[in-house]
């Protein structure tokens, strides 16, 4: 129960250190406290379909609404804190897990405390401890799931440490909090170390150390990326090596992905390769702490897990904007590492507007074509957001 009660004991130490130096400021400085903070104010309301091809469910139709409201306290010697609730309320509920005769929509109504952290920062370090969202790289392999209407956040301890060319990360995590409104008790490391001194672009090593307090699942992932641009080409990649202990099993699995862009002015293209390796067959390279729908399509369709057999991941992106409207078209085809099987394919489009410095509007569309498994689907989203 120790590690349990790590987490509790640092926050009311971050607490009572923020106390004291606060009830020992003059007025001037405790009232300067109170004109820093500054309120959060985060809504979004979202109209939502699933259109599943089975027999079993009918097509979804969700309408949300979604507030984050809160405060971000001022500072005061290198300390601050924030607080946040988040709710998500349903206008039309026509969807799981509001209703399971119909299609999933993972957006169930419900208010909890999003975000509650200390923040103490000086020369370069900084230190978060409590509720966060932790996003690290392209969010493939630790990332906030931003899209969903509740978003994943952790209880944790967050060291940074940032120069000019290096920026080096430790995180503690105890808690994850699911988009889904579930907690999951756990016992994680994430380090991840990036350089960006190379002229060939930032260089990222990284190992992310997993474990379930209740399965007692470890799962391990070591790596490192390189993400850069000559001239007008853009290009990154990603290797990693996965292993993985559940009881009297155990898995071994490889993940790599490549992307070449080439940036031409009113519009960026890129070509790339995404696989997510298997075990001969038993266990698919999993990412349990990623923002997964920006990854493998937007249908989710390999969202829960990654196929036993692997998943390969070839696409082609198309990314402009006009008159102020940002333009997004995608096209995925899929297979399995192991043994090739087609596992179909999708289109993606998304066009986004930003109205004025507060409001932004958009528009997404998603299609999946079954190969030899898995069944039709079309999504779409329909949203307009405010930050005030």
């Amino acid at each position: 129960m120790q590690k349990k009660t790590l987490l509790t004991a640092a926050i009311s130490l971050a607490a009572t250190q923020t106390a004291v130096y606060s009830t020992t400021a003059n007025a001037e400085s405790l009232s300067d406290l109170a004109d820093k903070a500054k309120p959060i104010v985060n809504l979004n309301l979202r109209y939502e379909t699933n259109d599943t091809d089975d027999a079993t469910d009918d097509s979804a139709s969700a309408f949300t609404l979604r507030s984050r409201l809160g405060v971000q306290f001022g500072s005061y010697k290198g300390f601050t804190g924030l607080y946040e609730v988040e709710d998500v309320q349903a206008f039309v509920s026509e969807y799981a897990p509001e209703d399971a005769t119909y299609d999933l929509v993972p957006d169930p109504e419900h208010t909890e405390v999003n975000r509650a952290q200390i923040q103490y920062s000086k020369d370069g370090f900084t230190a978060i401890v409590g509720r966060q969202r932790i996003i690290l790289d392209n969010a493939r392999f630790v990332g906030n799931v931003g899209w969903r209407q509740n978003e994943q956040t952790f209880d944790a301890a967050k060291l940074t440490y940032k120069t000019d060319d290096l920026t080096l990360h430790y995180a503690y995590i105890d808690k994850v909090n699911t988009i889904l409104f579930t907690q999951n008790n756990v016992t994680d490391h994430l380090i991840n170390v990036a350089y960006s001194g190379l002229p060939i672009g930032t260089i990222t090593a990284f190992g992310y150390l997993l474990e379930d307090d209740d399965t007692e699942k470890t799962d391990d992932t070591i790596g490192f990326s390189l993400k850069g641009k000559q001239d007008m080409f853009l290009y990154s990649g990603t290797y990693a090596q996965q292993s993985v202990e559940a009881g009297v099993n155990e898995f071994e699995a490889t993940y790599m992905a490549l992307e070449l862009g080439a940036n031409l002015g009113p519009a960026k293209v890129f070509i790339g390769n995404e696989t997510l390796g298997s075990d001969d067959g038993a266990y698919g390279f999993q990412t349990s702490l990623a923002t997964k729908h920006a990854f493998n399509g937007w249908a989710d369709k390999f969202l829960k897990s990654t196929p036993d057999k692997g998943l390969v991941d070839t696409y082609v992106k198309a990314v402009g904007k006009v008159e102020g409207v940002k333009l997004l078209g995608m096209y995925h085809t899929y297979e399995a590492d192991d043994g090739g099987a087609d596992l179909g394919s999708e289109l993606n489009l998304l066009a986004v507007k930003k109205l004025n410095k507060n409001f932004t509007a958009g528009v997404k569309y998603a299609s999946y074509s079954a190969g030899d498994t898995g069944v039709d689907t079309d999504k779409v989203w329909v949203w307009v957001s405010a930050k005030l």
